[in-house]
């Protein structure tokens, strides 16, 4: 049976100055969560008895963000009394476990994973260590603590801090994590003896491991081979760097599991995004929050999806959706924008320069292109003309538009909220409507055409109008162009 720890207790109190930001630095994000999320996830992952983290600056604020993620967290407050040491105390203080490891991680270290912990745990409770800590070998291990083992590397004898070290020791390349997993006994006691009788004036965690071996416990190292893993964010570099980090082991993972990604350059997939098989990423793409791509869709390029559920075999071109969901085999773009509550059925389009919201579009409808569709229901099979405008806002409030199934709305139409257009019934171009269409009528109301004849020649004399204008005149013969024909038209509108 997998070991699991009794508790993981994370640790988010810091200020995060070197962030220089109004936003306290664990409710920054990559890859579409914050930095704390990724850390509480991580420790979820271990299935521990119990879970909490430790705050302080910032406080409420980052308590309501982690409420958001998940009620369920303990929030434990560190006091005035600064150090790790002092944090992991306050955050036993809310653990009611009495045996069994505590792990102890951080809020601003984002690609730590649930396996590496529950790694660190086996290890530990298999070697029946009183304190094993995380590990990294690293190329330049400048500014980190280095790990002091014993002659034959089965132990960790200490760790000093870079600026403590000789010279011998600062060639060390085993560096400190600050990542622990603890026999809660031992941590409980020898928190107790820690004191803040050092330069910092703080409580070290790092003196449990000094404690322990002076008591003749063991205390043990586990060694990552992945260093991003233990990685932190202090400032907005690090922020970049273990984004991209991130969004290349995000793009990775799903092309191992058979997604096409053409240009994982200029590619943003974010962590909670999910792809089916066969499905084509194109060039420059971004898909945030939760995000749900069927399989064999084809997305971009140039295309913004954030919480947009893509049907299998549905393509989507140059166009930013939210909260939207387009069905199968149907065809978006480009550029157009579909906002909250935007449906579309399969098989549907969404053509070029459209934007649509609160707009439920039936199966194999269409909105081909230069059209506003807003608070509005349509119909299957329905057609809706070029520069078509819903118009739901009166003012004061938003109204809803109903389009029947197999309608045909004729271009430059303004459909005036609330209204209905039944079954199979047409619309006129040019028409506005602002009653109630039955199925299958004809809705018109343009008035006659009416051609002034001169007009140009009269009023715009000199112009280079005017002189093809006459210049067209001199070469016509018998009666007016177009002259009988407007006649016959107003007379069969007229019958």
């Amino acid at each position: 049976m997998e070991s699991t720890a009794a508790a993981v207790i994370v640790l988010a109190a810091g200020a995060g100055t070197r962030m220089k930001s109004r936003t306290p630095k664990v409710m920054h994000e990559i890859g579409g969560r914050s930095l704390l999320v990724h850390a509480v996830n991580a420790a979820q992952g271990t299935s521990p008895g119990e879970l909490v983290v430790v705050l302080r600056h910032e406080r409420d604020r980052v308590a309501a963000h982690l409420a958001e993620h998940d009620p369920e967290v303990a929030v434990a407050d560190q006091d005035d009394i600064p150090g790790t040491g002092r944090a992991v105390q306050c955050g036993l203080e809310r653990v009611t476990a009495t045996e069994g490891t505590v792990l102890v991680t951080y809020g601003d270290v984002p690609l730590l994973d649930p396996a590496t912990l529950r790694e660190l745990v086996a290890e530990h409770e298999g070697a029946g260590a009183a304190v094993t800590v995380l590990t990294a070998r690293v190329p330049d291990p400048t500014g980190y603590g280095r790990i002091l083992r014993s002659e034959d590397g089965s132990e960790v004898l200490g760790i000093v801090e870079h600026k403590d070290a000789t010279a011998q020791e600062r060639e060390i390349d085993e560096i400190n994590s600050g990542i622990y997993a603890f026999d809660i006994e031992v941590l409980r006691d020898a928190l107790s003896r820690i004191g803040t009788d050092n330069a910092q004036g703080e409580m070290y965690l790092t003196d449990v491991l000094g404690i322990a071996r002076a008591d003749g416990r063991t205390v043990r190292a586990l060694v990552t081979a992945d260093v991003m893993m233990v990685e932190g964010v202090n400032d907005r570099l690090q922020l970049a760097q273990l984004g991209a980090e991130l969004n290349r082991r995000t793009l990775e993972r799903h092309m191992r599991d058979g997604v096409t990604i053409i240009d994982p350059a200029t590619t943003w997939i974010d962590a909670d995004v999910s792809i089916g098989q066969d499905a084509i990423i194109r060039p420059g793409v971004q898909l945030h929050g939760a995000c749900d791509i069927g399989a064999e869709a084809v997305i971009g390029p140039d295309t913004t999806l954030r919480d947009t559920e893509v049907g299998e075999g549905a393509e989507v071109l140059r166009s930013h959706a939210v909260l939207a969901v387009i069905g199968a085999g149907a065809s978006v773009g480009p550029f157009s924008y579909l906002r909250a509550g935007t449906d579309l059925g399969a098989r549907g389009k969404i053509g070029g320069f459209v934007e649509t919201k609160n707009a439920r579009i039936g199966a194999g409808a269409k909105v081909p292109h230069l059209s506003y569709v807003g608070d509005a229901e349509i119909g299957e099979g329905t057609n809706i003309g070029a520069a078509t405008i819903f118009a739901n806002y009166d003012g004061v409030d938003k109204h809803r538009t109903v389009i029947g199934n197999q309608v045909r709305i004729g271009s430059d139409t303004v459909l005036v909220a609330p209204v209905e257009v039944g079954d199979g019934a047409v619309t006129g171009a040019g028409t506005v409507v602002r009653k109630n269409v039955p199925p299958g009528a004809l809705a018109v109301n343009a008035v006659s055409q009416r051609n002034m004849e001169g007009w140009v020649q009269r009023r715009r004399p000199g112009t280079a109008a005017d002189d093809a204008a006459r210049a067209a005149s001199a070469e016509r013969s018998g009666p007016i162009a177009g002259e009988s024909e407007q006649d016959d038209r107003e007379e069969q509108g007229n019958r």
